[in-house]
């Protein structure tokens, strides 16, 4: 998994910044209805498949190839415009997996929204 952390000194915090292989977004609904990205990563002989699921999305930005998506608490996610989608069978199941015991509350998202920078994330 590729992941970087640096200290964002205007507010003090440390922000985790992730470059995830394939991605998807998913719905959280409920009382409080979000978004968030569901990151896969591709392992290895050594190492296994992994995934992320962030915080919720705050915002996203479009830059050249990549978007990138802002989490509620302060993490980063940089995902390929083209690799949309989960194609590990490891991660897939465990991405079905989350909706599914999410009794209904929560929902993977086939296609992306026409415009991420300006959608509604709340």
């Amino acid at each position: 998994m590729k992941e970087t952390q640096t200290v964002n000194e205007k507010s003090q915090t440390r922000d985790w910044h992730y470059a995830p292989d394939q991605w998807e977004l998913v719905k959280i609904n409920g009382t409080h209805p979000h978004y968030r990205v569901f990151g896969s990563w591709s392992g290895g002989y050594l190492d296994g498949d992994s995934w992320r699921l962030n915080s919720g999305i705050a915002r996203c930005e479009s830059v050249g190839n990549y978007y990138f998506f802002y989490g509620h608490t302060g993490s980063i996610y940089k995902c390929h415009k083209k690799s949309y989608g989960i194609r590990s069978p490891y991660n897939a199941s465990k991405l079905s997996e989350l909706v599914s015991n999410a009794n209904g509350n929560a929902e993977t998202m086939e296609e992306l929204p026409s415009n991420l920078e300006t959608f509604e994330w709340e």
